[in-house]
């Protein structure tokens, strides 16, 4: 595939995806990314996929990916075609790993964090391992080589955002000493055999945004546009999650999740949608939809009972 520079994205159809972890049930934060991915696709009159990214089984909760398709479907969130799953595509991340090592752009790693940390004072890679082209006999990862340009994007909410890899977190693990697969490679093989133009997901993934995007020079594949989202933070200002005990939205009456969902991002729903359907506020919410109007910023507080 060849290199499609942000500005020529407009002329290729829209398709947009959300892609959770199985670690458990969508939470208010997780259905706001859905939401607003939903919107936006819709309001393109574009594709909306599913991709299930279930690379970690030891986290995977059972049961936990038919429950986010359930939750979706009940709350009027319908996506296209067939979901992927991450777990049934090793063999193709694998034949790119072996071309990276191949091509001396990724190399073996036996470092722990510790040793990292002990030379560093970071979590930055000092880049230790470079060389190591042959698999050692102790377990190691694998590590994809930066370069000390800077790397910068425009994201459409988030304005321009830059950063130097080099210096931010270093060469990073695309393979890791158990055998998994890093979710930096299998998330721009699959975006780009998907298709996918447009990202609009939570700005917990801004930074790893910036990984992805040297990944797909480096492959020459295509940038999609990304939108970074304002995550919800519970009052102790962390990102809501199965780690933070955040609580998994109910299978009962949608309708005030998803208004509430449309008024954290900025589209200012009227009340009387509430008396309404789900297909009836959806389709206000696709006729309306503007992203720009979403808050420009990193977080947003959780909502009170």
């Amino acid at each position: 595939m060849t290199k499609t520079p942000d500005s020529e994205a407009k002329k290729h159809p829209y398709i947009g995806r959300f892609a959770p972890s199985p670690t458990g049930p969508l939470h208010i934060g997780s259905l706001m990314t859905a939401v607003a991915s939903f919107l936006d696709a819709r309001a393109h009159n574009g594709t909306w996929l599913v991709r299930m990214e279930d690379l970690d089984p030891p986290r995977t909760q059972p049961g936990a990916a038919e429950r986010i398709l359930d939750t979706l479907q009940f709350y009027g969130l319908d996506w296209d075609g067939d979901v992927l799953y991450q777990s049934q595509r090793s063999p193709l991340y694998q034949s790119l790993v072996d071309q990276l090592l191949q091509q001396q752009n990724a190399f073996y790693c036996t470092c722990s964090r510790a040793d990292i940390f002990a030379l560093t004072g970071s979590a930055t890679y000092p880049g230790t391992c470079r060389r190591c082209y042959q698999k050692p006999q102790k377990p190691a990862a694998i590590r994809i080589k930066v370069s000390p340009n800077l790397t910068r994007f425009h994201d459409l909410l988030q304005g321009w955002v830059e950063t130097k890899l080099d210096q931010d977190g270093g060469d990073f693990v695309i393979q890791r000493k158990d055998g998994l697969f890093a979710y930096h490679l299998a998330v721009v093989l699959d975006d780009a055999a998907q298709g996918v133009t447009h990202i609009v997901r939570g700005c917990d993934l801004l930074d790893s945004a910036f990984r992805h995007r040297y990944l797909q020079t480096l492959l020459q594949l295509p940038h999609p546009v990304y939108a970074h989202l304002p995550v919800i933070v519970n009052p102790q200002g962390q990102k809501l999650s199965k780690q933070t005990h955040a609580e998994a939205i109910p299978l009962s009456n949608p309708l005030p999740h998803l208004h509430y969902c449309l008024q954290a991002l900025g589209q200012k729903p009227p009340q009387s949608l509430l008396a309404t359907d789900k297909e009836t506020l959806l389709a206000w919410a696709v006729e309306q939809w503007q992203i720009q109007r979403v808050p420009h910023r990193r977080s947003l507080q959780q909502p009170t009972a």
